[in-house]
């Protein structure tokens, strides 16, 4: 049994070397993995009827991690059937039965850590510490959600009598079949996570990860299916678009979690309800503001915005992507927050000091150069801007791979569209201020709310911000990440306006009923 380090997005550092060495056991049985050829699973069965596509490492394009068979239209229908047949029979498992195996599951995933972080690493980019937190908080999103069914007596509810004869009982049900849609930024705890919520809420699941997370799927499937989970209960299909449109199209769907861009997102919930309403959680984009006023400790909000704008080289949803800057301490913040951009390790997302890994695909590179390139052009780019490619500072030889530094730009006007546009690159731009209302004017200003950051000393700043921020996660003076670290239990993660459709937070206290109905009940006797 490998040992297993509980890391968190709250964790600050990598110094313990029994995490290096667990981890790079974790590599080298990951590694024996590669260049093998996955699929879908329906029923429990392969599926291999599909076109091969091939997944390669973004941080050396020339390593060939797996083919993977996307699933064809009939796998879409088998599973969707399969799916619909069983959802009675999971429905009907006592609810204590259905969380006993999830937790077994979350236990496998948090004892399979090292490899499922490493082989993570090799497929998305995410440095170590990023990829164990990834795979540890997807275990504790399952623990949490059967906790939560577990606190409320698996949702049964007494309720008032108008006569003795009668029992009330209000009772929330699953919707039936349920499919999760995951993306490739988060690729074990966005997936694990909407899909043991709806299976602990009784519901039979889909899983269509994002083609680059297809590997990292196909082994959090093993988990479930090596934790006893009934083959009929759970279902994986890999793919691209077309299998997520099918799945979104399909009338035997009855619920659906999507995780990723607002265009798509919105998309997906203007179509899936076509006939009658259907419940669809679309956890979309954000552009998240940080907030630095003068009376904030400005090295605290540079360690802060540092961490939110360069982890995963800016490519989550929750990243800081701007920042507001209070104009007596303008210079002073932009001055630390560059030497920190220049100071951080840019390599191969195995490696023990890397802390930007590549981003994911050319695309990214080319969305960067040209926001780099209108940087220049119209302000004025204060810490790196370069694509990285062969020798460079920090870094050694590079192998062939999507390497950007972390880039830090000022004297953009405040509406142009860096300030707007959700770049998913590791690039954050700066901007003065003057007062907190003004401040708060350009942080409200966009259509996505998701999360937000603030930095300061003083008690009514900070309750203002807290009254007049439009976001769903908030956070204040935290130097562990101005807009990025939700923990389930600790830190529930949903965002505001565009950037969710629930209103309801993963890994929070409301969750998982958005997986279920409620019937009322009255029995006379």
């Amino acid at each position: 049994m490998s040992t297993h380090f509980r890391v968190t997005y709250a964790t600050l550092s990598a110094d313990n070397e029994q995490l290096h060495t667990a981890y790079e056991d974790g590599l080298r049985l990951a590694t024996s993995w590669l260049g093998a050829t996955i699929h879908g699973y329906v029923s429990g069965k392969p599926r291999t009827g599909g076109p091969l596509f091939p997944v390669t490492s973004p941080g050396d394009v020339s390593l060939l991690l797996c083919q993977a068979h996307a699933a064809t239209q009939t796998d879409v229908e088998d599973a969707v059937a399969a799916a619909a047949s069983a959802a009675g029979r999971w429905a009907r498992t006592p609810w204590r039965d259905r969380i006993a195996v999830l937790r077994a599951a979350a236990d496998l995933i948090s004892e399979r850590s090292n490899e499922l972080a490493a082989l993570m690493s090799l497929e998305v980019g995410k440095n170590r510490l990023e990829a164990l937190g990834d795979v540890e908080e997807a275990a504790d999103l399952i623990r949490y959600y059967c906790q939560q069914v577990e606190d409320h007596d698996g949702f049964v509810a007494p309720m008032g009598s108008l006569t003795p004869a009668e029992k009330n009982v209000s009772v929330l049900r699953p919707h039936g079949v349920w499919a999760v849609i995951s993306p490739f930024n988060f690729p074990m705890a966005l997936a694990a996570g909407p899909a043991g919520a709806a299976l602990a809420a009784g519901n039979t699941v889909l899983l269509k990860p994002s083609p680059q997370g297809s590997f990292t799927a196909f082994k959090l499937y093993e988990c479930f299916r090596d934790a006893g989970l009934d083959a009929d209960v759970l279902h994986l299909l890999p793919g691209g678009d077309e299998t997520g449109a099918a799945l979104v199209a399909h009338p035997g769907v009855n619920g659906l979690t999507f995780t990723g861009s607002y265009t798509t997102g919105m998309s997906i919930y203007r179509q899936f309800a076509a006939d009658y309403p259907k419940p669809v959680i679309c956890e979309m984009g954000g552009k998240n503001p940080a907030i630095v006023s003068a009376l904030a400790d400005l090295d605290v909000a540079a360690a802060g915005v540092a961490r939110s704008a360069f982890g995963l080289s800016g490519q989550k949803c929750s990243a800081c992507s701007r920042v507001y800057v209070q104009r007596p301490v303008f210079e002073a913040f932009t001055a630390k927050l560059a030497e920190r951009a220049g100071s951080l390790t840019v390599g191969e997302p195995t490696s023990r000091d890397a802390y930007l890994g590549p981003v994911i695909n050319a695309e990214s590179v080319s969305r960067f150069e040209r926001a780099v390139e209108h940087a220049r052009t119209h302000g004025e780019v204060v810490a790196g801007g370069s694509v990285l490619r062969g020798p460079a500072v920090n870094t050694g030889a590079l192998p062939d791979g999507y390497y950007l530094a972390p880039t830090v730009v000022t004297g953009l006007a405040a509406d142009d569209w860096i300030f707007r546009d959700e770049l998913f690159v590791p690039l954050v731009a700066v901007a003065p201020y003057d007062t907190l209302d003004e401040a708060l004017g350009l942080a409200n200003a966009t259509d996505l709310g998701l999360t937000a950051g603030f930095f300061s000393a003083d008690a009514g700043e900070i309750e203002k911000f807290l009254d007049e921020i439009q976001a769903g996660v908030v956070y204040v003076n935290r130097a562990a990440g101005a807009t990025t670290g939700a923990w389930p239990g600790v830190q529930p993660f949903g965002g505001w306006k565009g950037s969710g459709s629930g209103g309801k937070a993963g890994g929070g206290l409301y969750y998982v009923q958005q997986y279920m109905r409620e019937q009322s009940r009255t029995v006379v006797s």
